[in-house]
């Protein structure tokens, strides 16, 4: 069985066609599995959606809970690519005894050429195969919790440089 926490993020945000903005209403989540025609059987938790610039610590600390509190092996953690370090940050210092896997997109899933839904197949893929630990997929790449920036400049994650 299969966890997937929906936080918000790029990823889950829809475009307003009527005033050009980008906001949140209600997960893409449930529409991408039935997409993807996932058999694992899967518990979706997406009652908060934010941008994870917006995120507090009152907000990891809850995710955490979450994780903590789940009797999944695996997780799946939908999230905003500009904090995404702090959050798993924080669930990596926890020293869980379960898969989490962050992930997130760079465009969201509901416009053309979006990151989003490649990105979640390959963490859930990843949640299942890797071993216990806190991990964050992005661009067809693992990354260990501790290990993971984000290039602003290209807009795509890559190892710290140290």
């Amino acid at each position: 069985m299969l966890k997937i926490i929906a936080t918000g993020g790029t990823f889950d945000k829809r475009y307003n066609q009527l005033d050009g903005s980008l906001g949140f209403a209600e997960s893409h989540l449930p529409a991408i599995i039935k997409r993807t025609r996932m058999t694992l059987p899967v518990t979706l938790e997406a009652s908060h959606l934010m941008d994870s610039l917006d995120m507090t610590d009152a907000d990891r600390q809850g995710i955490l809970q979450t994780c903590q509190s789940a009797t999944e092996r695996a997780i799946v953690i939908i999230h905003g690519t500009d904090t995404m370090r702090e959050t798993a940050a924080v669930l990596g210092a926890a020293n869980l005894t379960q898969t989490i896997v962050m992930t997130g997109a760079m465009i969201p899933y509901d416009i053309a050429d979006s990151d989003a839904m490649f990105n979640f197949g390959f963490a859930c893929a990843s949640a299942q195969l890797l071993p216990a630990g806190v991990y964050v997929a992005m661009n067809g790449q693992i990354f260990d919790w501790n290990n993971v920036q984000k290039n602003r400049a290209v807009g795509e994650f890559i190892k710290n440089s140290i």
